[in-house]
C-alpha cells in the first residue's frame, strides 16, 4: 500500500486539503496528515483540522509521495519550513512523487523542484512561479504532470488532481474505480 505524507499549517485551503485525503483514502492509500506542530489548524474558511501527527514526527518515515495543500499563509508557511524542505528534497532524491496544489507550487518552485518541468499553478501564482524558477513552464492546464511532479490550479480541480495522485500511485484502473463512485 502507498504511503502519502499530507502536512498542512495555518490557512490551507480545506476543499484542496480534505478532497486529496478523501480520495487518497478512498484507494486505500495510507495518508498521514501532518500539521507543522501537530496541533489542530484553522483553515482559511476558518474549518477546524485535526493532524494525525506533528510532521518532526514522522518526516524520516517512507513516503511515496508528499503532498502539498495550498492557501495562505499556508502555502508560504510550508514553503519556509525546514522540515517540509527536507522531506521534499529527500523524495526528490529518491525519485518518489511530489505534488502540489493552488499555491502551494510555488514552496516547490522556490526550493528548485521545478526546474526544467511543466508545472501549474493557482493563476496568480503564475509570476511568483517565473520568477522563482525561470526555467519551469508554466501552463494553465486543471492538472500538470511531468515525470515525478503533480501540480494543480486550486480548489476547483482539487477532485480531479486527487484522481491524478490516485492513478500515479494505484494505476488508471483504480483511477477510473474511483472516479465512478464519487460520480466525477
Amino acid at each position: 500500500m502507498p504511503n502519502v505524507l499530507v502536512p498542512f499549517t495555518q490557512g490551507v485551503e480545506e476543499i484542496e486539503f480534505v478532497a486529496v485525503v478523501d480520495i487518497l483514502r478512498r484507494a486505500d492509500i495510507s495518508v498521514t496528515t501532518a500539521s507543522l506542530d501537530g496541533k489542530t489548524v484553522q483553515g482559511r474558511s476558518n474549518i477546524i483540522i485535526q493532524a494525525d501527527s506533528a510532521l518532526a514526527d514522522v518526516m524520516h518515515d517512507d513516503w511515496d509521495m508528499i503532498v502539498l495543500p495550498g492557501g495562505l499563509p499556508n502555502a508560504h508557511l510550508l514553503r519556509d519550513d525546514a522540515n517540509v524542505k527536507s522531506v521534499v528534497e529527500r523524495l526528490r532524491a529518491e525519485r518518489k512523487s511530489i505534488a502540489a496544489i493552488c499555491a502551494a507550487p510555488t514552496a516547490l518552485a522556490a526550493y528548485g523542484i521545478t526546474e526544467n518541468m511543466k508545472v501549474t499553478a493557482y493563476p496568480a501564482c503564475q509570476n511568483d512561479m517565473e520568477t522563482l524558477q525561470p526555467s519551469s513552464v508554466y501552463m494553465d492546464d486543471d492538472v500538470v504532470e511531468d515525470d515525478f511532479l503533480i501540480t494543480s490550479r486550486g480548489a476547483g480541480t482539487a477532485v480531479t488532481f486527487a484522481l491524478r495522485l490516485v492513478a500515479k500511485l494505484c494505476g488508471e484502473d483504480k483511477a477510473s474505480e474511483i472516479r465512478t463512485s464519487i460520480v466525477a
